[in-house]
């Protein structure tokens, strides 16, 4: 029988022992090129951002939304705008003991876009008669308070409503917000009327290019614009 002599041996098992250092070093360097900041790929970073921001907002309902609406641009940013259903308690009485109906909106508009847009509503300070129920006016207002999710489960969402519209039911409403890249903003809309519609109420935001739309029932009202280009609906 063949046996190797010592020597030989020797030979193979340090050369068995070089190749093995070699590949565990090798190994060790690319585990340590990817682990460096700087070599992580930006796609990468951006995906982990998205999905930690939904983390965040989990506890939210997406089904508590009465419309999305979901405007992309051709290198995928998007815009996207949530409108919620209405919350109202029985009616508003003023100062001087006149009762209107009300309901609180909300709508959160999320920036997906590498930009800040600029955001620029501008409600009549008339009121508008509702095509669905004849000689009931109604007047839209904006209250300058911010909406948050955890105010979601409360009564006319966290909304105070009585001194809202005791100090503002005459007034003209305005909002101008800046929405920073990756980030939501989300603000209360108040009705008033004369009385209640005799039916439902749905209403929301919806873009025409850049002019922002609020639709009540169904009456469209341009009430002013968001400032982003190439911009379309995504069907």
């Amino acid at each position: 029988m063949y046996r190797p002599k010592i020597g030989l041996l020797k030979k193979m098992k340090r050369r068995i022992l070089i190749l093995f250092l070699a590949i565990t070093g090798l190994f060790s360097c690319k585990q340590g090129s990817e682990s460096t900041p700087n070599t992580v790929d930006i796609k990468t970073l951006y995906l982990e951002k998205n999905v930690q921001t939904k983390k965040l907002s989990a506890k939210h309902n997406e089904n508590n939304f009465y419309t999305k609406y979901e405007y992309t641009e051709s290198n995928g940013a998007r815009l996207i705008i949530q409108n919620s259903f209405p919350k109202s308690g029985i009616n508003y009485t003023d100062p001087n003991g006149k009762k209107y109906a009300y309901a609180v909106f909300w709508t959160r508009i999320t920036n997906n876009t590498i930009n800040p847009i600029e955001l620029t509503i501008d409600f009549p300070l008339d009121s508008f008669e509702i095509p669905s129920s004849s000689g009931n006016y109604m007047k839209l207002l904006l209250p300058s308070d911010t909406m948050t999710i955890d105010k979601e489960p409360l009564n006319d969402y966290g909304l105070t409503i009585k001194s809202f519209l005791d100090n503002n039911r005459h007034k003209s409403s305005s909002l101008k917000r800046t929405i920073n890249p990756k980030v939501s903003s989300a603000f209360y809309v108040v009705t008033v009327s004369n009385h209640g519609v005799g039916g439902t109420l749905r209403t929301g935001f919806s873009l025409k290019g850049q002019n922002l739309f609020y639709r009540v029932n169904d009456k469209e009202i341009l009430c002013g614009k968001i400032d982003l280009t190439k911009l379309m609906l995504r069907k």
